[in-house]
């Protein structure tokens, strides 16, 4: 083996990554593979190899024994004691047995195996490069479509974006960049299979990581997320300081970082309400942009009865059950929405105790102007 092979293995190990070793290791296999393939040799072998110098040598292992069956993978006592007196049965002896022509056969067999090695490393660098970013954020390159997937460049691979994964009210040309949120990392025989989305829950809180600086901190905290992707969404924020104001953060200077959010989503109106512990403030703020009268809890089983004015009512439920069905995601409660005739007529309301919606109410009609401004 010539030393500018070597000198190969060190650039290969610089600019792919890739141990000198695990090469190494590659090459030695791809020998002793040609080695009894081009000269129909069944012994067992080991191939050396020296780095200083750059040289290979073949050696056959050979069992000591009494009495010899096979010369191929057996040596008697007294040959054996010829090379070395402590020789004893059971011990292994090697013999060198390069031949002359070895080395081009050697080369040209060897290059096809340590070409697929040096894939199968570069395979599970990139394997271990993405597993670590499951559940994260990308920006690629879309390159190309299928009736089953859009492939998006990452750089080192191509991901997958399922048609199941795409939102409807986008349409993709080779060379947008776009974001994505990856799902699943797999390995399989012909390398690492990365999965994306542009439909996950997941996406819309890495963006709002990315563009809210007090949500990236901590300060401001996404509790939940429910999203039809492509059309609605709602998030849910809490933060432990009095002094700042979780949704106007998320908001920003005249609506601008939610703008961001929506832009990259492609018109996606997005709805950002307060978080609470109290199922009934919370499932108020829920149903945002309407307005709330009450909320009746049902503990036991996880449900609500909320009661709106009646011009409220279709704003409530929203557009095909819309509002009141993203509301449910976020809260993890089942609702109903009532009437304020209705509820009257049911003798449900008014009640007694009711939930002062007044201050939430202020709140409210500041968010809807600007969610008309964006819009």
């Amino acid at each position: 083996m010539s030393s500018e092979l070597m000198d190969a293995l060190i650039i290969l190990e610089k600019e792919k990554g890739i141990s000198r070793e695990v090469l190494i290791e590659a090459i030695e296999a791809a020998l002793v593979s040609a080695y009894k393939r081009n000269f129909n040799q069944a012994q067992n072998v080991r191939v050396d190899l020296n780095l200083e110098t750059g040289t290979m040598r073949v050696f056959a292992r050979k069992e000591v024994v009494d009495e010899v069956f096979d010369s191929r993978l057996e040596i008697s006592i007294d040959e054996a004691r010829n090379i070395n007196p402590s020789y004893e049965p059971g011990d292994m002896v090697e013999l060198e047995v390069t031949p002359k022509e070895f080395g081009r056969i050697a080369a040209q067999t060897a290059k096809q195996v340590v070409t697929q090695r040096v894939r199968e490393a570069e395979r599970g660098i990139i394997y271990s490069e993405f597993v670590d970013r499951e559940d994260d954020i990308m920006t690629g390159i879309v390159q190309r479509q299928d009736p089953r997937f859009i492939y998006v460049s990452l750089g080192k691979i191509e991901a997958l974006l399922p048609q199941s994964e795409q939102m409807s009210n986008e349409t993709y040309k080779p060379h947008d960049r776009i974001k994505v949120y990856l799902t699943k990392v797999e390995k399989t025989t012909k390398g690492p299979q990365i999965f994306v989305s542009r439909t996950h829950p997941g996406l819309l809180k890495r963006l709002f990581e990315i563009e809210v600086p007090e949500i990236y901190d901590g300060t401001v905290e996404i509790k939940s997320v429910a999203r039809e992707a492509g059309d609605r969404s709602k998030i849910s924020v809490a933060t432990d300081y009095d002094d700042i104001d979780p949704v106007g953060a998320c908001v920003g200077p005249k609506g601008a970082r939610v703008q961001a959010i929506v832009d990259e989503l492609k018109g996606e109106k997005i709805d950002i309400v307060e978080w609470s512990s109290d199922p009934v403030e919370f499932v108020a703020n829920a149903l945002s942009p309407s307005k709330v009268l009450d909320v009746i809890v049902n503990e036991d089983d996880k449900a609500t009865t909320v009661i709106v004015p009646d011009y409220q009512l279709s704003l409530a439920i929203g557009k095909r059950g819309q509002n009141a069905r993203l509301a449910a995601k976020l809260t993890g409660w089942k609702i109903d929405i009532k009437s304020e005739t209705d509820a009257r007529e049911a003798g449900i309301y008014p009640r007694d105790e009711v939930f002062d919606f007044e201050e939430e109410e202020e709140l409210d009609e500041s968010f809807d102007l600007l969610n008309e401004e964006i819009e």
